[in-house]
């Protein structure tokens, strides 16, 4: 099966605002542009991934994927008219500040969805949503926010559940950044 790839970046002086009393604005958008262009990297060298999307307010020419603008309409609407415009084909949405991610996680996602129809990526909390693969044209709304994975799964409760590291382990919080510099460190 033949992948599309969506990688949500929230950029801009907002971006990572819950470490702004650990980071400063431009230190936040630094971490915030490394972890989304190693998220693309990742998703670069995943064989089934034809093409990778990055869907951001502004385009980062250099960088090895396809520019969707983000027009301001919420995280959920953004997506939705991204798989609409993109034809519903198989498509992954993995979120960009998951540093730790690997191509093997990818793989299992996707290896599941092409299984159940759909596979969701929980994060460490296992309340929110990091990654969803959809590999059918059924409808779905997406539901970031506050207790997503229980929202995606009310809609899909065929899916499968993807439990690991790379995929759940996403930056978020002071405690998240400084468990991120230890793990960088051994």
């Amino acid at each position: 099966m033949v992948w599309t790839a969506i990688v949500p970046w929230k950029q801009g002086p907002d971006t990572k605002s819950r470490l702004s009393a650990t980071l400063d604005r431009s230190e936040r958008q630094a971490l915030a542009s490394t972890m989304a262009q190693a998220v693309i990297a990742c998703l670069s060298g995943v064989e089934s991934v034809a093409t990778v999307h990055l869907l951001a307010p502004a385009a980062v020419p250099p960088w090895p994927c396809h520019w969707l603008r983000d027009k301001g309409r919420g995280l959920n609407a953004e997506l939705a008219a991204a798989r609409a415009d993109l034809g519903h084909r198989p498509v992954v949405i993995i979120h960009a500040d998951l540093p730790c991610l690997t191509a093997q996680d990818v793989a299992c996602l996707l290896d599941a969805a092409g299984t159940t129809g759909a596979a969701f990526a929980p994060d460490q909390h296992g309340r929110g949503t990091n990654a969803i693969a959809l590999a059918d044209g059924r409808p779905f709304q997406f539901a970031f926010g506050s207790d997503s994975l229980a929202h995606h799964r009310q809609q899909r409760s065929d899916a499968a559940i993807i439990a690991r590291p790379g995929l759940g382990f996403d930056v978020d919080t002071a405690h998240d950044l400084h468990q991120w510099r230890t793990m960088a460190l051994l």
